[in-house]
């Protein structure tokens, strides 16, 4: 059996680890401290970061490298860092300058699923699926 390496997968660990990691975070040691306000940020930077990783595995698994892929990639990791994390630091600071920032990684987001899409439209899939 052929084995190869897969940064995307690992990646996608990774995401998923501290997703829910500072899920638990939230849920145990910050919600006694931040408003409900706050807390509601910080949800709904877990909820987009969870699902991203799941995304990024299907991107992992389902498609072959290249551009697409790398795109992909890219546009989760970036939307996960933008997006959540800018929530998480606002839900952290209370500064709102920081929800500036979020609508960028919903711009990632998008890009990661449209190239997603993409690729699945030209059929860029592995051999054998």
């Amino acid at each position: 059996m052929e084995t190869t390496k897969n940064p995307a997968l690992g990646a996608a660990a990774v995401l998923g680890f501290t997703g829910v990691a500072l899920g638990a975070f939230g849920a145990h040691a910050l919600q006694s401290m931040l408003s409900s306000q706050a807390m509601a940020w910080w949800q709904t930077g877990i909820e987009y970061h969870l699902v991203h990783a799941v995304g990024l595995t299907a991107v992992a698994l389902g498609l072959k490298p290249g551009v697409c892929r790398t795109v992909a990639v890219a546009g989760f990791l970036g939307g996960v860092m933008l997006f959540s994390g800018s929530l998480y630091v606002l839900a952290l600071t209370g500064e709102k300058a920081w929800g500036l920032i979020t609508p960028l990684g919903g711009v990632s987001f998008l890009v990661g699923w449209g190239a997603l899409g993409w690729a699945s439209l030209r059929g860029l899939r592995p051999k054998g699926q």
